[in-house]
């Protein structure tokens, strides 16, 4: 018997470690986002998630001052 599978959805790659707070600039001080891409992380493709992932957030984290 032929039976059509649909693919396992994707997981949706996401940098929140649980601690949103949003500092003085207005990034999270857990995963580094700002609140537009926060807002707007489930609508992004793939490619625009791991370019923030892999990219964008680490710059924010190395730049972020010492605690």
């Amino acid at each position: 018997m032929f039976s059509w599978k649909s693919p396992p959805p994707k997981a949706i790659l996401t940098p929140c470690i649980g601690v949103c707070v949003l500092d003085a600039s207005g990034h999270c001080e857990g995963c580094h986002r700002n609140i537009d891409e926060i807002a707007r992380w489930g609508s992004l493709d793939d490619a625009e998630r791991t370019r923030l992932m892999d990219e964008v957030l680490p710059q924010r984290a190395q730049a972020r001052p010492a605690a």
